[in-house]
């Protein structure tokens, strides 16, 4: 071949940005491919080797061939004399690498290994740009929209193409040819058509990159942030602490006459950005969280990791925002729920609690008053379970009650059953017009057997029901 397609292959890796000695490996295997095809369809396995010259350009072919008194076929054979400038101590019948090399292989090398080589450098350059950018995973880069297909926009990033899916992208954006963007790198995936490069704007840590390009002490690490929530296009909220002493993180991150921050809103096409303090205590950091507006009090909740935040009532709109938006971004900013109410609600929720409070003592003195004179009487417990007061039934108690005594005593709205002066249960008292004598009462140390019992297939009512009967 001539020096010229060297001084093209150097060209070549000039203008992509990949090792030239990277492009030269494609080329020599692209030879070897393209020596293969001279060999006919169907060729002996045999081993093939193309070098390059780095001064000249120049290739030679190697090939394995084996050592016969008599070439028939040169591509596959090699005369012994000749053979023996390879090799002093060459054998018959053995096979031998020997040059090889065509006398229009440069012609050929051109015409047929042209499409393979440009094959090859493309991978390599593939692999170049997925070396270059597997280590910048979760930068921020500064990319040119090239076109927009099928929903997703197809920036420019150096020698690399990056992909913005429509779920990465902001709703308020606009993307036009030639607008450059800054986005973070997501991703990066290894696909058998090469690197391919994810890239969003809607990502958190874009915010942070941000403050990190706009603001030098998050950069140097003298001002940390601790934590961000987004709605990517409306609104994020980062949580920001100093960790040397002297040093404003708030106001920090805004800058003089609010430039800094001012950088990032343009960037992000004017969503909001509120910066606030972060606190270990959590009721401070809560109340910081829900800033713009003013907190009176928060109390929380640690059972539930929940928090009820009170506000002047004409804060409670710009607390909760819009659609709920301040108080939901706080939220996930402290990693608790919040509950919002105003004052005057809290004053009339604690009003209501105490009244209930007093009328439940109320009740509970009133019932103590009433159980204090109330008569005791004892009942047997029937075999369902249940007592008889004033010809009603009340239970069932339980079968290990059956047949056992147990006190009462009444109240004029509740029946209260004890068992060796331990309350065992309590009933709301049934109102009736007819009153029935009870006869299962205890008298003494006479007791009133349960008169129930059955004999054969029929079943004797209970002593009250016989009266009942004979009365009638």
């Amino acid at each position: 071949m001539k020096s010229d397609f060297y001084t093209a292959i150097s060209q070549i890796a000039a203008e992509r940005g990949i090792p030239k000695e990277a492009i030269l490996g494609q080329v020599e295997k692209a030879l070897v491919t393209a020596y293969r095809r001279t060999l006919g369809s169907n060729p002996p396995p045999m081993e093939i080797s193309v070098r390059l010259d780095p001064q000249t350009g120049m290739a030679q072919v190697f090939a394995e061939k084996l050592v016969v008194d008599e070439v028939f076929d040169e591509r596959f054979e090699v005369e012994f004399n000749t053979a023996q400038r390879f090799k002093d101590d060459v054998q018959m019948g053995e096979t031998i690498i020997v040059e090889s090399t065509p006398n229009d292989f440069g012609r050929i090398a051109a015409q047929t290994a042209k499409q393979v080589i440009l094959q090859g450098i493309k991978e390599v350059e593939r692999e170049y740009v997925y070396g270059e950018y597997m280590e910048r995973e979760g930068e921020l880069i500064t990319a040119t929209v090239q076109r927009i297909a099928k929903g997703n926009v197809i920036l420019e990033m150096g020698k690399a193409e990056a992909v913005l899916p429509p779920k990465e992208q902001v709703e308020n954006d606009r993307y036009y040819h030639g607008q450059r963007l800054k986005v973070y790198l997501s991703e990066i995936r290894r696909e058998e058509r090469g690197p391919r490069l994810i890239v969003s704007r809607a990502h958190r840590q874009l915010i942070l990159r941000l403050f990190e390009m706009e603001v030098p002490e998050i950069f140097n690490g003298t001002v940390e942030i601790k934590s961000i929530a987004r709605e990517p296009g409306l609104r994020t909220k980062a949580a920001v602490m100093a960790r040397q002493e002297g040093i404003d993180p708030v106001g920090s991150c805004v800058g003089m006459r609010g430039i800094r921050i001012q950088n990032i809103v343009n960037e992000l096409n004017g969503e909001k950005i509120d910066v606030v303090q972060w606190s270990e205590d959590p009721k401070e950091f809560i109340a910081n969280a829900l800033s713009p507006a003013q907190v009176v009090e928060v109390q929380l909740r640690e059972d539930e990791h929940a928090a009820t935040v009170v506000v002047p009532d004409k804060q409670l709109s710009l607390a909760i925002g819009k659609e709920g938006q301040n108080v939901r971004l706080a939220a996930k900013l402290t990693g608790w729920r919040i509950d919002i109410k105003s004052s005057s609600a809290l004053l009339d929720e604690e009003r209501a609690a105490a009244e209930a409070r007093d009328a439940a003592e109320a009740e509970a003195l009133a019932t103590e008053v009433a159980l204090s004179v109330a008569k005791v009487e004892t009942r047997k417990v029937r075999n369902d379970g249940t007592i008889v007061y004033q010809n009603h039934h009340y239970g069932p108690l339980g079968e290990e009650y059956a047949g056992d005594g147990v006190q009462i005593r009444a109240t004029p709205q509740k029946l209260y059953i004890y068992r060796d002066d331990r309350l065992i249960a309590s009933y709301m008292i049934v109102e009736s017009d007819t009153e029935v004598e009870d006869t299962t009462e205890v008298e003494g140390d006479t007791e009133v057997e349960d008169t129930t019992e059955v004999e054969g297939d029929t079943q004797v009512e209970d002593w009250v029901d016989k009266t009942e009967a004979t009365e009638q």
